[in-house]
């Protein structure tokens, strides 16, 4: 693999070490008793509400309508993704030592899976969320149910719902960019170095 290319690739594979800096997903809450807004930030290995009582308050919100507390150490996905990205890294870093094109195609998909399957376990906690309610709840609004959106902004009731992704996604993002730089630039010289001997051959 040229120089450069190994450059980028451990560049991409670094970048990876601050998502477990910076919040992956973001959701924001607007309410009439809210008006400077609660919110929740996903991080690769916990949930934590915005401000220093963020999550109680919206715990407690969620209890009059029926939704379930939301207990990080419960989620297992928690666990497992500071695991996965850490595979990631190491990976990232020895394709750029000794890897090749097809390495960096290897490290390219593998980001690209766990980026789809996170947000397809999003979209599956926010709807489970949202629809597996308390039948004892104290309120409770036959047809309703609560389901965050994914991405953008949705009315809940009261509520005005916002959730977008954080640093860490478009840091994630950055790093799939440069090793996808990586890879074509490598790619690119494969094929020079091809048409080069087969023209030498001839």
């Amino acid at each position: 693999m040229d120089k450069q290319n190994r450059i980028w690739m451990g560049a991409a594979a670094v970048l990876l070490v601050l998502v477990y800096i910076f919040p992956i997903w973001s959701i924001n809450l607007k309410a009439p008793q809210y008006p400077e807004g609660i919110g929740l930030n996903i991080r690769v290995n916990t949930i934590e509400g915005k401000g220093p009582n963020d999550l109680q308050n919206i715990n407690g919100l969620n209890h009059y309508i029926g939704m379930q507390v939301i207990a990080p150490d419960s989620i297992p996905e928690l666990k497992i993704m500071p695991v996965l990205f850490g595979i990631l890294i190491v990976s990232g870093l020895a394709t750029a030592v000794w890897g090749n094109r097809k390495w960096i195609l290897s490290w390219l998909v593998l980001l690209m899976r766990l980026a789809i399957v996170g947000l397809v376990d999003l979209y599956l906690w926010e709807y489970d969320y949202g629809h597996n309610l308390d039948p004892n709840a104290p309120i409770k609004v036959p047809g309703m149910s609560y389901q965050p959106p994914l991405l953008g902004t949705k009315q809940l009731l009261n509520m005005r719902t916002t959730s977008m992704p954080h640093l860490g996604f478009y840091v994630a993002l950055i790093s799939m960019g440069l090793g996808a730089r990586a890879w074509w630039s490598e790619s690119k010289a494969d094929a020079n170095a091809s048409e080069e001997s087969l023209n030498t051959a001839a």
